[in-house]
């Protein structure tokens, strides 16, 4: 390698809990963590000097550090408040490229030229990064994987000794970087070190060949990184122009969602270019160009090949942070652009180009984005498990291609929530039925949560069916502690009806101003 071949990485140190607790205001001195789904995924530096690590659980992390703060997980967020980062660093040395939120890269030889050495720009952009109001560590090395791991030490390795420099460092160094490595890279360190491959250098030592008939495809790319080679081969290659995808704006766009919405069009559009083409991309530069003739570009790089989803996701914070962010564009944008900066031949991804989801679910997201495109963005929603005590708050609807954020975390305890099984199909209208006893007297829920009878029969417009069985009142009981007038409690009830094999089974009933609603029924 040489000089000019040199790859600078800047990385914000714990971005994600930096974000966040700009966000909800939390003071710097505080500890803060960010949970994806219930474990801990990013935290301060004050909360690990308490104890908290990646991959707790919430419980644990809390029982290290009672005064943590807990946050939950927000691409969205940390992409927003990362782009006058990137603009500030842009500034200072152009060409620019975003691994992730919280990580960037660019050439080493343009900085070091322009401020005299490697070591004066890194002086440079760590102020650059200061002023943007974010703490930097920078790493310079001869491939990109080695600088992002010097930069998480704040070192520049010199020319020709990236694989001297990571053979002392421990094997879980490979994995630290998620933008670097597959999912599955925890498991090939774990396997690594009961191996008794406990540095980098000790799986160096192993040859290609032998990796390459003993391990996965990952553990290729791994074992790459392991000797300061490039991630990928130099078959990647720059992409041919008709490759690139644009979208005129129409109306022009100046709010975050619809912004969103089209730059999932044009995802969409520009992985069917590149399926047809037989390539997949792995660096995306996208550009925004505004009435006033002003023209934003920023390129993204992926370690493995961008899917639809992995796409849509970046244009959007892309979009995101240049609308929200305090030097906003000059006017609303008029049309945006997709190009493919470099792409590898679909053939090379043994576990497809779509993420192993197979081409029927890709054509099947890919209609359905056209009818989004056809109906307006909320045509299509994806239902994601939620936190609730009935069956419909356990489920939030969430447009297809936004964040799968639920309304309520599904990990916290819910007491008093419908037990299992759930109901197969949910009435959102909730038909008035009747509940009556052996008598023919409608039975009714004392104000102790009990039936004013056995119920016998259930009447549900002309239909009326004999009762097998039954199990409840269940009262829903919620925010007890209010000061306010409580309204009475909703009551709910299961019934199991003697019908035919082919008809509804049983009903699960919700008892509101004195009126049974059936709210689910059982297949």
């Amino acid at each position: 390698m040489t000089r000019a071949d040199r790859v600078l990485a800047v990385w914000c140190l714990d971005w994600p809990a930096v974000a966040a607790a700009a966000v909800a205001g939390v003071s710097a001195e505080r500890p803060i963590a960010v949970l994806r789904g219930n474990s801990v995924v990013a935290c301060s530096a004050i909360a690990r000097a308490e104890g908290v690590r990646r991959g707790m659980g919430r419980r644990d992390a809390q029982g290290c550090c009672p005064e943590l703060v807990v946050v939950q997980d927000d691409p969205d967020r940390d992409a927003r408040l990362f782009e006058p980062v990137v603009g500030a660093v842009d500034e200072t040395v152009p060409g620019v490229e975003v691994l992730r939120p919280g990580l960037i890269v660019l050439g080493a030889r343009g900085a070091a030229r322009y401020f005299g050495s490697e070591e004066a720009a890194v002086v440079r952009l760590i102020d650059a990064v200061a002023v943007a109001g974010a703490e930097a560590q920078i790493g310079i090395a001869d491939t990109m994987s080695t600088a992002v791991i010097a930069a998480r030490r704040g070192a520049i390795v010199a020319p020709g000794e990236g694989a001297r420099y990571l053979a002392a460092l421990p094997v879980s160094e490979l994995a630290a970087e998620p933008s670097l490595a597959a999912p599955q890279r925890a498991d090939l360190v774990d396997l690594l070190r009961r191996l008794g491959l406990r540095r980098i250098g000790d799986f160096a030592r192993l040859s290609a060949a032998e990796v390459a008939s003993r391990f996965g495809a990952d553990a290729v790319l791994a074992h790459r990184t392991a000797r300061a080679l490039p991630q990928r081969p130099p078959s990647a290659r720059r992409a041919a122009p008709e490759l690139t995808v644009e979208l005129a704006c129409d109306p022009p766009i100046d709010r975050v969602d619809a912004a969103a919405f089209a730059g999932r069009q044009l995802s969409t559009r520009l992985h069917t270019v590149l399926s047809a083409a037989g390539v997949a991309c792995t660096r995306l530069a996208v550009t925004a160009r505004t009435e006033t003739g002003e023209e934003l570009t920023r390129i993204w790089r992926c370690a493995r090949p961008l899917t639809p989803a992995d796409t849509a996701d970046r244009v959007r914070w892309q979009l995101d942070g240049w609308l929200t962010h305090r030097a906003r564009p000059t006017g609303p944008i008029v049309a945006l652009t997709l190009e493919p900066v470099e792409v590898v031949a679909a053939g090379a991804l043994q576990l497809g180009l779509w993420g192993g989801e197979g081409e029927e679910t890709e054509r099947a997201r890919r209609a359905l984005v056209r009818v989004q495109g056809l109906l307006g963005g909320e045509a299509v929603r994806i239902g994601v498990l939620s936190g609730g005590r009935g069956p419909a708050e356990r489920i939030t609807m969430i447009a297809l291609g936004d964040e799968l954020t639920p309304a309520a975390d599904p990990a916290k305890p819910w007491p008093g929530r419908l037990p299992e099984p759930a109901p197969t199909l949910l009435l959102l209208h909730r038909p008035v039925v009747h509940l009556t006893a052996a008598d023919g007297a409608p039975v009714l829920v004392t104000d102790r949560g009990l039936f004013t009878a056995e119920p016998t029969r259930l009447r549900w417009g002309r239909r009326e069916w004999a009762l097998l069985g039954w199990a409840g009142p269940w009262p829903v009981i919620e925010r007890w502690w209010s000061t306010a007038e409580p309204a009475a409690p909703a009551v709910r009830a299961q019934v199991q009806l003697d019908a035919e094999p082919t008809e509804i089974r049983a009903v699960l009933l919700v008892y509101d101003a004195r009126l049974w609603h059936a709210e689910g029924v059982y297949e």
